[in-house]
């Protein structure tokens, strides 16, 4: 999720026992519940005048033909505004008059609140990460010419006036960036090229526009001249002095966890239970890959039960398994093929009510996005639902060499594209944020829970199989185990990178030698946990809660439990911390 100051991912979760029996009925609001809504809507009203690039991610399309400032001093007023909006809100509400629902709006409000301030304090990427500007530059605008549900020419106009505030963009780059990480901004300098690219010749296939053409050869002219001097200050002035140091320190990840998750879990005990898990899962990978040692080394000794033997076993199946995969070119097509099937899978087995129309578009990711996943979905705007949803897969660079790229191929084979789809669309990310627009409270759809979504997502991968997806396919099954693992194996990662002085060599260690990982996407892990803090353990966090959340309530309800009814249940009221769903979903 991508924005200004106070756009944050609130997390939460506790995993606690609920009843179902009912997935949508909520109590009245009151006039207490609305003066909390009419207030935030003034909030809203203020942030998106302030920061029209936020607006325009909520789907609120007021300042499409506007873009934020980000000088020195509009950050200044950024963080003194946030202040008095947390003084504000409890002078204006009365918590006790609030309904329950109202009383869970408004401590994810506050919460959000506090938790920018903090940020600003003591992780504040306009300062460190150039990253950043690279979503003003050009995310602001490709979200105008594939999102909106404006008439074309109204986004291709909005789209032209936006354009003409990038060197304003790049001005308060130039001013804000101070000593960042070195990773930091050599992915700034590779995505830079791509959106130069872009505003040379790609968007106007974008805005289904003649290259060259007005309203946009102008300002995308001037763009482009702004963002070539940008490339130039990146490589010859930012780079050698990019010697900033990415990892947080103990301190710091252990704070920002905790505002991340909101889990009642300390950094050390999220840490130890990662590692607990992530040996249990590496039992379950050696039982299916026993299995399949026959099957594809017919006449081969099983190698000994011990603990290289193991290794040796599901190293060598996977191996077997992973030449099943496609090429650059058919990436994208290969992932729209798993679609069907899997969205056959859900109806016919009622996992959940699927959303209709479908508005889901697999993409390839633009160059000027990539560097951080291989995958990511960009679901339709909250204040905009009926907008498409970008499920964007990026191939590996060109410029790696061919051995490397066939190890990222490797890596995301047939049946592993199958695991990411139902992670990152059906019925993970896509539907999930779906049925996330349907609920009433702005509050929830605005500051959505990154803990609760991601672990709706890595919930499904195993769900899906459980139920009997890939008809007991072991080696699929083998694939969502080796893709749960690499959650698991990503909270450990994020704190040993942040707060253990971790190296890469270690990180490929335990990457490659126990997340069985091809050396391109360790790789590409050990990058992105440089780039990141706390998003990482948000996976693990999130599936533990949804798992236990899930044994607990079916446990419960013994032979008369629904698996459809559960899940449309627990997706019925927002993207909100899991720690609330207990007592709302009843």
């Amino acid at each position: 999720m991508r924005g200004s100051l106070c756009v944050l991912v609130i997390l939460g979760v506790v995993m606690m026992s609920v009843a179902v029996t009912s997935t949508s009925a909520s109590p009245a609001a009151n006039a207490e519940d609305v003066r909390l809504a009419n207030l935030f809507q003034t909030y809203l009203d203020e942030e998106f005048r302030f920061h029209p690039l936020f607006a325009t991610q909520q789907g609120n399309h007021d300042f499409d033909d506007q873009l934020d400032d980000l000088s020195p001093e509009a950050q200044q007023r950024d963080r003194k505004r946030i202040a008095a909006w947390l003084e504000r809100i409890p002078q204006q509400i009365d918590f006790q008059k609030l309904s329950r629902n109202g009383q869970i709006d408004f401590e994810i409000w506050t919460h959000a609140l506090r938790y920018a301030l903090w940020l600003a304090d003591n992780d504040n990427r306009f300062v460190y990460d150039p990253r950043i500007y690279g979503e003003y530059i050009s995310d602001s605008v490709f979200l105008l010419l594939t999102q909106s549900t404006l008439p074309r020419e109204r986004n291709v106009e909005n789209a032209a006036k936006r354009i003409r505030f990038i060197p304003r963009i790049v001005a308060a780059a130039k001013a804000n960036l101070k000593n960042p990480p070195r990773i930091l901004t050599e992915v700034a300098i590779r995505r830079n090229r791509g959106a130069i690219a872009f505003y040379e010749k790609d968007i106007y296939e974008f805005a289904q526009e003649t290259p060259g053409s007005e309203p946009l050869a102008t300002p995308c002219q001037a763009a482009v001249k702004a963002l070539q001097d940008y490339q130039q200050w990146l490589e010859e002035k930012l780079l050698p002095q990019s010697q900033g140091q990415w990892r947080l320190g103990k301190e710091k990840f252990s704070h920002k966890l905790d505002w991340e998750l909101q889990a009642g879990l300390t950094a050390d005990e999220v840490l130890q239970l990662a590692e607990t898990e992530a040996t249990r899962v590496e039992g379950e990978m050696y039982a299916f890959a026993k299995q399949l040692w026959s099957r594809h080394f017919p006449g081969q000794v099983l190698p000994p039960d011990d603990e290289p033997g193991r290794r040796t076993t599901i190293q060598r199946v996977m191996d077997e398994l992973s030449q099943d995969h496609g090429t650059a070119e058919t990436l994208i097509a290969d992932a729209k093929k798993t679609v069907a099937k899997i969205k056959e899978f859900i109806r016919d087995k009622k996992i959940l009510t699927l959303p209709e129309p479908d508005t889901c578009q697999i993409v390839p990711m633009p160059a000027f996005q990539r560097g951080f996943s291989v995958a990511y979905l960009n679901p339709a705007p909250p204040l905009d639902p009926k907008a498409v949803s970008l499920y964007a897969v990026a191939p590996p660079p060109q410029d790696w060499p061919a051995a490397r790229q066939e190890t990222f191929f490797r890596e995301y084979n047939s049946a592993m594209l199958q695991i990411l789809t139902i992670h990152e669309a059906y019925p993970g990310h896509y539907v999930q944020l779906a049925y996330s627009n349907r609920c009433p409270s702005l509050v929830r759809k605005i500051l959505s829970s990154g803990t609760f979504a991601e672990g709706w997502a890595v919930y499904t991968e195993q769900m899906m199989l459980d139920q009997g997806y890939g008809n007991g396919d072991l080696g699929l099954r083998l694939h969502q185990l080796k893709f749960y693992l690499r959650a698991v194996l990503n909270a450990i990662l994020d704190n040993k990178m942040h707060t253990a002085n971790m190296t890469d060599e270690e990180a490929m260690k335990l990457l490659v030698g126990r997340g069985f990982q091809t050396e391109a996407e360790a790789l590409g892990k050990i990058a992105r946990a440089k780039q990141s803090s706390t998003q990482l353990s948000t996976y693990f966090v999130g599936r533990m809660a949804f798992y236990r959340l899930r044994q607990q309530v079916q446990r419960k309800h013994g032979d008369s439990f629904e698996l459809g009814k559960f899940h449309e249940a627990v997706l019925s009221h927002g993207t909100l911390p899991v720690k609330y769903l207990p007592e709302l979903v009843k």
